[in-house]
């Protein structure tokens, strides 16, 4: 598929501060692209650079065929972008931020159609004080929509929302990407990129440790996988210390913990099935994508961004 974003060798200081070293990516048409990584990694720099609102001081862009420096009032009708700070007046009414967003475009979207997409119609009234944190992201996708854009660039949309809000925007951007537009989702949220996004730009430091969809990535840490069980019969550990791809077993209590490569669980069920034990409440711990940024950049990314 056709590339519609491509960074090449993006940096960007502020004084003796860089911001982006050395980044380089493409983002396909259709598909939902992460940024990931850390606060302070660069991401929200390099899309501020996509959407022309900061110059870069090296390397090229491209967004849809445009310069972000030199197009950015063409651009601004083709993408459409839910910045990390956009918080509006206290007292302007969800219908009003959306009739005075949609007068910035030249062929705007059906701003009553976006609130009944989006769940909103029933706080048309409301002031934005008053909306919840799910309700103020709802309304920030909407204003982001509003311009039918190609692209929709999303900056650490769920950060501060509870688990239920979160996933719920969560379906939102997938409803979105389905609707035919391209998504950048800049995020430090492991599970958030693992859920939503076809492919993975790694950040750290300003440059681009990783990219890849984010099974792939997990894949290439290669972290033993981990499986907890407990017994419906008592048995000894070299039952299955012996199995070549076991590299540990412990207990705690009536617990057993094994360790092993990507074929210990079939391994260790078979021969399980062949003493006739049950593992019961049996767990799996596969690698993951936080597996793989830990390996790969030497960062941990919490879960806020701490």
């Amino acid at each position: 598929m056709p590339a519609v974003i491509t960074v090449q060798n993006l940096r960007k200081t502020y004084g003796s501060t860089v911001a982006v070293a050395d980044v380089s990516f493409e983002v396909q048409e259709g598909e939902i692209f992460g940024i990931l990584g850390p606060n302070g990694a660069g991401k929200t720099t390099t899309v501020e650079c996509i959407e022309g609102l900061r110059k870069p001081d090296g390397g090229e862009i491209s967004v849809l065929g445009l310069d972000p420096r030199h197009d950015r009032a063409e651009l601004t009708q083709r993408l459409g972008a839910q910045l990390q700070d956009s918080n509006l007046p206290d007292r302007l009414k969800v219908w009003e931020a959306l009739t005075l967003y949609s007068a910035f475009y030249k062929t705007p979207a059906d701003w009553h159609e976006l609130m009944d997409i989006l769940g909103l119609t029933d706080k048309a009234d409301t002031q934005f004080r008053r909306l919840s944190g799910g309700q103020k992201q709802r309304l920030s996708i909407a204003l982001a929509l509003l311009g039918s854009p190609q692209i929709a660039v999303l900056d650490e949309l769920t950060t501060g929302l509870d688990p239920q809000a979160r996933r719920d925007t969560w379906e939102l951007i997938q409803s979105v990407r389905d609707r035919g537009v391209t998504i950048v989702l800049v995020t430090h949220f492991m599970e958030e990129a693992e859920r939503l996004c076809d492919r993975v730009a790694l950040i750290d430091a300003g440059r681009v440790a990783a990219l890849d969809t984010p099974a792939a990535l997990a894949d290439q840490v290669q972290v033993e996988h981990r499986i907890q069980f407990r017994p419906s019969a008592p048995f000894e550990d070299e039952l299955l210390t012996s199995l070549p791809d076991v590299s540990t077993v412990t207990r705690k209590g009536d617990l057993v913990i094994v360790t092993g490569n990507s074929n210990a669980l079939g391994t260790v069920a078979a021969t399980l099935a062949g003493e006739k034990i049950v593992p019961e409440q049996l767990r799996v711990e596969q690698s993951s994508l936080e597996d793989a940024f830990i390996k790969l950049t030497g960062t941990h990314v919490h879960d806020e961004g701490k």
